[in-house]
């Protein structure tokens, strides 16, 4: 158990999955997250569904915690920063989501010196499968930083790393996604030409990427150790991985990981 009271400003759906997901863990009770959101129906909503306390009023969620999340878009950061940056109690984390947003530019936004985490979660969070970079800035101790960890820890896998690499976790995690949907798809998209019904392509597909990523976290044998193990002499497999590397995957992929992770230095230069 943590004995904190967890505020989130902002409950779309990255709100939502790391309330649910810290809710499953049973590291805190009902009575130890509070929440706002923009509209009344999001509180009902998150009311009915998890049976925390909700508010309309960003001050009191601020006032009220020990662990912060802002869970807006980056565009509103500007706008609610100074509503509750007075608010803030003595002690709590302020825990950010916001691609783009550097710990310099959140602390000039704050005004006053925090405890600040900048963290860069993924989507699958809805799934309990996100995973976290965290980048704690020089007023967070290691025990507050190990405590915020085991909170995304519920929803996924989570790393400390320095500020540097932020950019580069963008293009490898937090966009991630999108590219192995991507893939999936395409997959389906021949299995289906092959005669297999959609919805059943889709379970194939996706099932495939979901036990070949386990395989890797799972055993630590490098990628293509594994993918060599599946490859018999003159077989199936390698017969499509000569054609995936002619059409250059790997480079492709490399190219769109990077050009993703320069869009992101860009943006948070420009902040």
């Amino acid at each position: 158990m943590i004995d904190k009271m967890i505020g989130f400003i902002g409950a779309g759906n990255m709100g939502t999955a790391m309330i649910s997901g810290i809710l499953d863990s049973r590291l805190v009770t009902t009575g130890q997250i509070i929440a706002s959101a923009h509209t009344k129906e999001t509180l009902n909503r998150l009311k009915s569904t998890y049976a925390i306390e909700t508010t309309l009023s960003n001050t009191t969620v601020a006032e009220r915690s020990d662990v912060l999340f802002l869970a807006v878009k980056p565009d509103k950061f500007d706008e609610i920063i100074p509503q509750i940056s007075s608010h803030i109690r003595n002690g709590c984390i302020v825990v950010s989501i916001a691609a783009g947003k550097s710990v310099s530019t959140l602390e000039e936004t704050f005004g006053r010196q925090i405890k600040l985490i900048r963290a860069m979660p993924n989507t699958p969070a809805m799934a309990g499968e996100a995973m976290s970079a965290l980048c704690p800035n020089k007023n967070v101790s290691s025990a507050e930083l190990e405590s915020v960890k085991k909170l995304f820890e519920c929803f996924g896998r989570a790393e400390v790393i320095p500020e540097s690499m932020m950019d580069a976790v963008i293009g490898v995690s937090g966009s991630a996604p999108a590219y192995v949907y991507l893939f999936i798809e395409a997959m389906a998209d021949a299995a289906v030409a092959d005669g297999i019904p959609r919805a059943q392509a889709y379970r194939f597909a996706a099932q495939a990427v979901l036990g070949a990523a386990k395989m890797v976290l799972k055993t630590g044998k490098h990628p293509g150790e594994l993918k060599d193990a599946v490859c018999s002499p003159g077989g199936t497999t390698i017969e499509a991985v000569a054609l995936l590397e002619e059409g250059g995957l790997r480079n492709t992929v490399i190219r769109a990981q990077r050009a993703c992770t320069e869009k992101s230095r860009k943006m948070s230069e420009n902040k």
